[in-house]
């Protein structure tokens, strides 16, 4: 073999040499971004199977359906399920069930601890009023459809009071934990009083109006959006703070002087239950850049 030859090899070697250090490691480099966006990758994912609807069950086998109350009031915020618990006069009639709440941990008798949405008797003798207590948290995306359930289908109210707390992160303006308060939202039927029983006369009558520019969402929102689209009596309390003995006194007094004229709220016991001292606080306080 020729010098020139050999010298061409040697050259040929070491160019080989230098393409292969450039040359990127497939295995231990990292990858470059992916050309999907994440919810495209989703796409190539099997979807998960839908929940089961939720549904009602009654004490009685077969109730003279749909129901038809005067009035529906349906309890969300910490303070109205305090003070319905307390009261005496009223009659288990039935339940709904959401296939996401689990059992686990709920005891036989009705509880404030207890997950779940009880419907109860407030007049056992004519069942005009009826009362939904939902002691457990309903997602957003099940709330129309437990709307639908509780109001036009088996449960047809002649009016409906909804009883909600304030959202701090959804209400333009600043909150004070020392501060008690409430406000209203009302149906259009609502507004121009139009029923033949019980007149012109307001569920909330006295209250102010929720601020303009503030929100309400989840379920209270839901159901007062089904009043309306029913064309219902409707109107939703929202009460500040979630729970405590001061918007607590509030609540009954809103319920005793235009609601429940009637029935006695009053509470057993010691005032300052445990349930009220020890309760965790849904809605958790924070600044909200909303509206900054």
């Amino acid at each position: 073999m020729t010098v020139p030859m050999v010298l061409m090899i040697y050259l040929l070697s070491q160019l080989f040499v230098q393409l292969a250090l450039k040359m990127e490691d497939v295995l231990t480099e990292i990858p470059p971004p992916s050309r999907f966006f994440q919810e495209d990758l989703n796409n190539f994912t099997p979807p998960s199977s839908p929940l089961p609807s939720p549904f009602l069950l009654f004490s009685n086998p077969k109730p003279d359906q749909p129901l038809r109350p005067t009035l529906l009031i349906i309890a969300l915020s910490t303070s109205s399920l305090y003070v319905f618990n307390h009261v005496s006069s009223k009659t288990l009639i039935g339940s709904v069930f959401l296939p996401e709440i689990p059992f686990s941990g709920n005891t036989f008798k009705p509880s404030l601890g207890n997950k779940s949405c009880n419907i109860y008797a407030l007049n056992s003798a004519d069942n005009l009023t009826l009362l939904v207590s939902i002691q457990c948290s309903v997602s957003t995306e099940r709330s129309n459809v437990v709307a639908k359930l509780l109001i036009g289908e088996q449960i047809i109210p002649e009016r409906v009071l909804i009883l909600d707390s304030v959202q701090s992160q959804n209400f333009r303006g600043k909150l004070s934990s020392d501060e008690t308060c409430a406000f209203k939202l009302e149906t259009l039927a609502e507004r121009k009083g139009q029923d033949g029983v019980c007149g012109v006369s307001s569920l909330l009558k006295g209250l102010d109006y929720f601020p303009s520019g503030s929100m309400v969402d989840g379920l209270a929102a839901a159901l007062l959006a089904r009043c309306q689209m029913r064309n219902i009596r409707g109107a939703l309390c929202l009460s500040w703070p979630e729970c405590g003995g001061s918007v607590v006194a509030l609540i009954k007094s809103i319920l005793q002087r235009t609601v429940l004229h009637g029935i006695d709220l009053s509470s057993k016991g010691d005032a300052e239950d445990k349930y009220l001292k020890f309760s965790k606080i849904k809605d958790h306080p924070f600044d909200s850049e909303l509206y900054t």
